[in-house]
């Protein structure tokens, strides 16, 4: 999914930074997920494969989108080995929840 339209109007990142920002996750995605789940519609789970900076790399990373997208809510969870990220939305976000879940699997289908 290489076609950023996805990516709602309301997102403050500007335009050009937008392809860098997504390449940023896919590479997260494709190093590190080791498993994707959807407890509910609006929930997306994943479980990213632990390491050295991993915690502070994944804050980084949310903090910055938490910064431009401020529907997301994410919740990152340290556990042996690896960490859960928990990302939410509102139900008017859910097509970008949707969106997003799509290309991390494609993502962590290239591990």
């Amino acid at each position: 999914m290489s076609d950023l339209a996805w990516v709602p109007q309301s997102c403050t990142l500007p335009t050009e930074e937008r392809p860098l920002r997504v390449a940023e996750w896919d590479v997260l995605f494709a190093e590190r997920l080791t498993s994707l789940s959807r407890p509910q519609p609006l929930h997306l789970r994943l479980d990213l494969a632990g390491g050295e900076g991993m915690q502070e790399r994944v804050r980084d990373l949310v903090e910055r989108e938490s910064g431009c997208c401020s529907f997301f809510t994410f919740t990152t969870t340290p556990g042996q080995d690896l960490l859960r990220l928990d990302i939410e939305v509102d139900q008017a976000h859910e097509p970008v929840l949707d969106a997003l879940a799509a290309r991390t699997a494609v993502a962590g289908e290239q591990r």
